[in-house]
């Protein structure tokens, strides 16, 4: 699962759940409070509204974790909001999804730019995604929510 942070020996690890830092989650829940800081105590500045959107934990307090969005945007949420499940959200306006990991396969669907897929397998350059029925294979520079290095088996 996290094939490639183990190549890194000196991947910084979160101190609560020792998972590397940064890594990606997803939202669990349809909203979730963000807040200044790590307790029910401090002030919430916003909330996320949008299930199953991708997010990268950047640190771990207690049962809090630390994340923001693609714009950077974030703060402390609850770790019950969060799920290991991985998303990616679309970047590219009208992305082809290809039948195989190669450019030259038939296309299987186009997806918008902020679309939300479910991450599955990814090589050096390419990610096999999932979104409303539909899937197949994309370029990773085409995706935010998964490292440009990472391998997904």
């Amino acid at each position: 699962m996290f094939g490639a942070w183990a190549a890194h020996a000196d991947v910084k690890r979160g101190p609560v759940t020792n998972l590397p830092l940064p890594r990606y989650v997803s939202m669990k829940a349809a909203e979730g409070n963000v807040r200044r800081g790590p307790s029910l105590t401090h002030r919430i500045d916003w909330v996320f509204k949008r299930r199953g959107m991708p997010l990268q934990v950047t640190a771990e307090y207690g049962n809090w974790r630390r994340v923001q969005d693609r714009d950077g945007a974030g703060g402390w949420v609850h770790y019950a909001l969060l799920s290991g499940v991985r998303t990616v959200l679309i970047e590219s306006e009208m992305l082809p999804v290809y039948a195989r990991p190669d450019p030259t396969s038939p296309v299987n669907a186009h997806f918008e730019s902020g679309v939300v897929a479910r991450l599955g397998t990814c090589s050096l350059d390419w990610c096999r995604i999932t979104a409303g029925g539909y899937r197949g294979w994309t370029l990773k520079s085409n995706l935010w929510g998964v490292d440009p290095s990472e391998i997904r088996e």
